[in-house]
């Protein structure tokens, strides 16, 4: 019997190998933080702090005024000394509060406590609090996640391991180096979920952190570490359910509680056990910088805020025959047109490509029904009819097509003959229509 897994899905070259025995480094704090009040799927935050103010490590800077929003923190301890419009890693303009350090890393006073004293609506308060989001890069806010309506009984917590994006190691080095707080934080999420069973899925090119955390959640009867087949998207939330507990998610706006189901991201955990067990807003996260344009590829511990190009620089800088930067991995990541971008809750890597990694073409071809994307795509759409439909302007009628079922994993366009730029016209029928 093969390992699980689901139907479709593509194997680009993993590339893993550039950073994966790079242990965790703590990134210096920068002089200066850029704090987005917008790092997460849902309402913007408002400014709670005003410029000259001073304010410490953990102080909160935006407040969530709205259900879907999670509050943001400063990152460093110092002055504010602008708020205004400021470019994220995704090009859009969000309205930011920027933090001079002064270097004393002083902290707010934390306070933290067992979690097996809080109830249910304790540990959401407090995850909700700390402004924890998906880390995993969609970076929708935690809380929400974890308070499906009544009527929806969820049944298990699955913990994503697979970190199928080629190139990224940000979760592998959590699980190998901090596999107890995986663990904590997993049974943190169970039990504000009140579940009795929950999973790890990790693919089998993982294998030490495989055997790592399989030996840490031996003394819980009620965890179990399962290893997966390595394929591309294996860690999107519906395939993982689908290899894990054989459920499906419904189409046609299906959401994992729908099957009693609730995923979260390794990172994620690790996240939330620090804010229920230490009180630790969210302020820094673990981030791959990565690639063959990158001197001395690392997996750097780096404080929300900083921008983009100090990384760079304390990974050894660009090789001079660089073409493209990357705010993720290759697959769902969006290319950078400056370096001068914060790092945001959901930053999971730098890629920093070569010529040979990523070549350039001006030109995409007419689909030649080939039907290599219907094989390829997940969710068992129809690919090619979404790039035509849209391409000619008939969005709606994508929607036909299920539109909104895609997830914009990219394993399309990663097998299409003819280089159609398949995502980017999906995206553009979604700018143009509504979900439905």
């Amino acid at each position: 019997m093969g390992l699980a897994t689901f139907k479709g899905g593509v194997h680009p070259p993993e590339k893993k190998e550039l950073s994966r025995e790079a242990s965790l480094t703590p990134l210096a704090p920068p002089k200066t933080v850029v704090i987005p009040l917008s790092q997460h799927i849902g309402a913007p935050c408002a400014a709670t702090v005003e410029i000259g103010q001073e304010v410490s490590i953990g102080q909160e800077v935006g407040v969530a005024e709205a259900f879907v929003s999670a509050p943001v923190h400063s990152s460093v301890s110092g002055k504010v000394v602008a708020i205004g419009e400021f470019p994220n890693p995704m090009g859009r303009m969000v309205k930011s509060v920027v933090i001079e350090n002064d270097g004393q890393e002083t902290w707010v006073e934390l306070k933290g406590a067992d979690p097996s004293s809080l109830s249910p609506e304790e540990i959401k308060d407090r995850i909700s609090a700390a402004g924890i989001v998906g880390m995993g890069g969609a970076a929708f806010p935690t809380k929400v996640k974890l308070s499906p309506p009544k009527e929806k009984t969820i049944d298990f917590v699955i913990l994503n391991g697979a970190e199928c994006e080629p190139y990224l190691n940000a979760d592998y080095r959590l699980m190998v180096e901090k596999p107890d707080e995986v663990i904590e934080g997993l049974k943190i999420i169970m039990r504000s979920l009140g579940v009795e069973k929950g999973y790890i899925g990790i693919e089998s090119n993982k294998p030490q952190a495989f055997e790592i955390l399989t030996s840490a959640a031996a003394q819980y009867p009620d965890v179990e570490v399962q290893m997966l087949e390595v394929k591309y998207p294996q860690g999107a939330e519906k395939m993982l359910i689908k290899a894990i507990t054989g459920r499906e998610v419904p189409s046609k706006g299906g959401l994992p509680m729908d099957v009693g189901c609730v995923v979260q991201n390794i990172g994620t955990a690790v996240a939330i056990r620090d804010a229920v067990k230490l009180g630790r807003p969210l302020i820094e996260r673990v981030v791959t910088v990565t690639g063959g344009g990158i001197r001395e590829p690392k997996n750097l511990l780096v404080r929300v805020g900083t921008m983009v190009s100090e990384l760079v620089e304390a990974c050894g800088g660009l090789t001079d025959d660089t073409v493209k930067v990357i705010s993720g991995g290759p697959m769902m990541g969006f290319a950078l047109s400056t370096l001068e971008v914060p790092v945001t809750k959901g930053t999971s890597g730098i890629l920093v490509m070569t010529e040979s990694e990523a070549p350039h073409t001006d030109k995409y071809l007419n689909c030649i029904r080939c039907g290599r994307c219907i094989d390829a795509c997940p969710m068992g759409l129809m690919p090619q009819m979404l790039s035509i439909l849209s391409e000619a302007g008939q969005s709606e009628e994508c929607k036909e097509y299920n539109l909104w079922d895609c997830f914009e994993c990219g394993s399309c366009a990663f097998v299409c003959p003819s280089k159609r730029p398949i995502v980017q016209f999906v995206r553009l029928a979604k700018s143009q229509t509504k979900p439905g």
